[in-house]
C-alpha cells in the first residue's frame, strides 16, 4: 500500500511538473524540433544560436512599452497566433517574461531590430516601429510553417535559442502591382500586402492607369474612373478604386509597414484618359476605350494647355490621399511623344509634383529628360540593353538621381518561369527562381555609384492574371529571393544556400493557402506539395 502511495505521488509530482512547464515556458521535451536562427528569408545580418529555445503556452503574454505604436505590432502579432494556438496571449504593459516588443536606442537605424531568445522569452527589440515589426516577421518563420493555420494545431510552440541582429541592406524593397490591365479589388490588394509584409517589403507600387484602365476616382475628372474604368484587357468589367478604398488600402499597408508608392503612368500609357475626355486629345477626338496588350501608341497632347491642368487636377488629389512621400509619373514607353514634346512634358509635370509636397519617381526613361532634384529613375531594362541607355542612367545617378532597380529579366515577376508555364509574357525572356536571385543590385548598372542604389522592386504586370492565385503563382517562390537582395548583406548572397531556406518556406505558403510554381530548382522536399 505504501508503495502504491508513493507512485501515486511521483505520478502526480511529474503531472505538476509537465503542468508547470507548460506554463511557464521550461525546456521542452528532448524530441521537439526548433527552426534555425539563420533559416530566415531574408538572411538576418547576423545569427547566433545558443541557449534554451523559448515555447509559447497557454500563460505567454506578448509585452509591450506604452506607445500606441508598438501595441499595435503587439496586436498584430496576437492576431498572427492567438488562431493556430488556441492561447489568449493577452497583449499588456505588466509583467514579466513572455514575448516583449521593446522600442529602445541603438544601432537599429529605421528599421532594424535585435531578437533575443532563451528559456523565458523572446525580446524584440527597435529604435522605430517598422523595425519592431520587421522583427516579428522573423519571430513568425521561427516558429512551425502551422502557426499560420487559421485552426487550433497541435504545436508545440518552440523559438530556438539565441540572438538575431539585422538591418537592412537598402531602404527601397518594393513590389509593384499592375491593377490597370486587370482590376483587383481592396480585399486582394490587401492579400497582397500581408504576403509582403512575411518578407519585409516596405513599398507597394500600385500601376493605377494605363491604356486598359484608370483605377482611381478624381472629383475633378470624374469619367476617368467611371468610363475609363469600365473595362480591361480582353473586355472585363474594369473597375475603380473610390478614394476611400484607395485610402483602406495606403492605410493597411501602414499597419504593415508598407509605403503606398502610386503611379500615373505619363505622357504615354494613356489611351483610357483620353477615351474619357476628348479635350485631351491634341484633334479633339476621344479614341475607344481599349483591351489589347500592346504598347506605345497613345499620347497626352504635349501642347494643349488644358493637359497641364488635367496634370495638376490629379496629382493634386492623389498627393492628398497618399500619405507617403513618393508619387510615380511613370514615363516609359511613350513612343507616340517626340524627344523634345517627352522633355517638355516631364520638365512642365515635375514641379507639379513637387509643388504637392511628394518626390518624383519616374521609369527610367525620364532620365532621357532632366529629371528633378531627388528624383528617382527605377531601371527596368535588360541584362542586354545597350551600354548608351544604361550610361544615360548612370550619368543621371552620377549627377543625383537615384536608382530603383527593376532590370525586366531578373525580377519582373509577370515573365513566364519557363515555356511552359501556363501565366505571364516572356518579352523579357523565361525567367526561373535562381535568375531572379542571383544578381547583385549593387554592381547591376556599371558606372552607377554605390549610394546613388536606394533598392530594388519586383513589378508584377497584369496582361495575363486576374486573381489572387494567379498573383501569387507568379511571385512566389522569386519574390522572396527580390526582398533578400533588398534586405540581406551582399556577403551572405549564396545561391547554394538560399534556395534550401527557400525550400522551408514551402510549407508556410501552404499553411496560408496560397498558390505558387514548384521550380524544379529548389530541393522541396516533403515540406513543399
Amino acid at each position: 500500500m505504501r508503495q502504491h502511495r508513493r507512485t501515486l505521488r511521483l505520478l502526480g509530482s511529474l503531472l505538476l511538473v509537465a503542468m508547470a512547464a507548460s506554463v511557464t515556458g521550461a525546456a521542452p521535451t528532448p524530441q521537439a524540433s526548433t527552426t534555425p536562427l539563420d533559416r530566415v528569408v531574408p538572411a538576418p545580418a547576423s545569427a547566433d544560436p545558443g541557449g534554451s529555445p523559448y515555447r509559447i503556452t497557454r500563460g505567454t503574454h506578448i509585452r509591450v512599452d506604452g506607445s500606441r505604436e508598438a501595441r499595435g505590432v503587439g496586436e498584430y502579432l496576437a492576431g498572427i497566433l492567438r488562431p493556430s494556438t488556441g492561447y489568449r496571449l493577452p497583449v499588456t504593459a505588466q509583467g514579466a517574461g513572455g514575448i516583449r516588443l521593446r522600442l529602445a536606442e541603438g544601432p537599429f537605424g529605421a528599421e532594424g531590430y535585435r531578437l533575443d531568445s532563451g528559456r523565458h522569452g523572446v525580446t524584440i527589440t527597435a529604435a522605430r516601429p517598422a523595425g519592431l515589426f520587421h522583427g516579428v516577421q522573423t519571430l513568425r518563420q521561427l516558429l512551425p510553417a502551422a502557426v499560420e493555420k487559421d485552426s487550433v494545431q497541435p504545436g508545440p510552440w518552440l523559438v530556438a535559442g539565441g540572438t538575431i541582429k539585422d538591418t537592412p541592406r537598402y531602404g527601397w524593397r518594393g513590389a509593384m502591382l499592375d491593377v490597370s490591365r486587370h482590376f483587383f479589388t481592396v480585399d486582394q490588394v490587401k492579400r497582397y500586402i500581408d504576403q509582403l509584409a512575411l518578407y519585409k517589403i516596405n513599398k507597394l507600387h500600385l500601376h493605377l492607369s494605363d491604356d486598359q484602365g484608370w483605377r482611381i476616382a478624381v472629383d475633378s475628372w470624374p469619367r476617368l474612373a467611371t468610363y475609363g474604368g469600365s473595362t480591361e484587357v480582353g473586355g472585363g468589367p474594369g473597375g475603380y478604386y473610390t478614394k476611400a478604398d484607395y485610402q483602406e488600402i495606403a492605410r493597411y499597408a501602414a499597419s504593415r509597414y508598407l509605403e503606398v508608392v502610386p503611379e500615373i503612368d505619363m505622357p504615354g500609357h494613356t489611351n483610357a484618359a483620353l477615351a474619357s475626355y476628348a479635350d485631351l486629345n491634341c484633334d479633339g477626338v476621344a479614341p475607344p476605350l481599349y483591351t489589347g496588350t500592346e504598347v506605345g501608341f497613345s499620347s497626352l497632347c504635349v501642347g494643349k494647355e488644358i493637359t497641364y491642368d488635367f496634370v495638376d487636377d490629379v496629382i493634386r488629389e492623389l498627393a492628398a490621399l497618399t500619405p507617403g512621400r513618393y508619387l510615380h509619373i511613370g514615363g516609359d514607353e511613350a513612343h507616340s511623344t517626340s524627344h523634345e514634346d517627352y522633355v517638355t512634358f516631364m520638365d512642365r509635370v515635375q514641379p507639379i509634383v513637387a509643388k504637392y509636397g511628394k518626390t518624383v519617381v519616374g521609369w527610367h526613361q525620364l532620365t532621357g529628360a532632366t529629371p528633378a532634384k531627388g528624383a528617382l529613375a527605377q531601371y527596368w531594362g535588360l541584362d542586354g540593353t545597350s551600354a548608351e541607355e544604361k550610361e544615360r542612367v548612370a550619368e543621371a545617378a552620377r549627377n543625383g538621381t537615384g536608382v530603383i532597380l527593376s532590370p525586366a529579366d531578373r525580377v519582373y515577376l509577370d515573365m513566364k518561369y519557363t515555356k511552359e508555364t501556363p501565366l505571364g509574357l516572356s518579352w523579357a525572356g523565361y525567367v526561373e527562381v535562381k535568375r531572379s536571385y542571383d544578381w547583385d543590385p549593387g554592381a547591376y548598372l556599371p558606372g552607377v555609384p554605390g549610394g546613388a542604389v536606394k533598392g530594388v522592386e519586383a513589378p508584377m504586370w497584369s496582361e495575363t492574371l486576374e486573381n489572387s492565385g494567379h498573383i501569387e503563382f507568379m511571385a512566389f517562390p522569386r519574390l522572396p529571393g527580390v526582398a533578400e537582395l533588398g534586405w540581406s548583406p551582399a556577403a551572405s548572397h549564396d545561391w547554394e544556400r538560399y534556395k534550401v531556406r527557400l525550400a522551408a518556406q514551402a510549407e508556410r505558403w501552404d499553411a496560408l493557402g496560397m498558390e505558387w510554381y514548384r521550380s524544379p530548382q529548389v530541393p522541396w522536399g516533403a515540406g513543399g506539395r
